[in-house]
């Protein structure tokens, strides 16, 4: 089975020794993304542009191992304050609108505390 590593060039991955995504057989697991702007290493303040700096990261990812937010299967969401999660749904409905995921959303202590939302997705390789 090939793998392949596909990295953000986030200082975090070579840090804590992870790959933001790994291509398995058919399928890309995405690690768990926040919402910094890695271009910048800025971390917005709202949840709202934190969901969609880490969605624009998952789908560069997924772009780069030739799938994309379309092909994702499963997706869990980590917030830390389950009260400000439902601000992120119009982006996350938009975001997944066609590959309508199984879903999972977690209430949980994040590695910062100006970390408002971690997304992980596994998506499938298009045949």
């Amino acid at each position: 089975m090939a793998v392949t590593h596909i990295s953000t060039g986030s200082p975090f991955e070579a840090q804590i020794g992870y790959s933001r995504a790994v291509v398995a057989d058919s399928f890309v697991f995405v690690a768990g993304t926040t919402g910094y702007d890695y271009a910048t290493m800025t971390m917005p303040v709202s949840i709202e542009d934190q969901c969609r700096n880490a969605l624009q990261t998952i789908d560069r990812a997924l772009e780069k191992a030739g799938s994309g937010l379309d092909h994702v299967v499963r997706v869990t969401y980590i917030v830390p304050d389950p009260a400000e999660w439902p601000l992120c749904w119009p982006i996350t409905s938009q975001a997944f609108a066609t590959a309508r995921p199984a879903a999972t959303m977690l209430s949980a202590g994040l590695q910062n505390s100006e970390m408002k939302i971690e997304i992980e997705v596994t998506a499938r390789l298009p045949r």
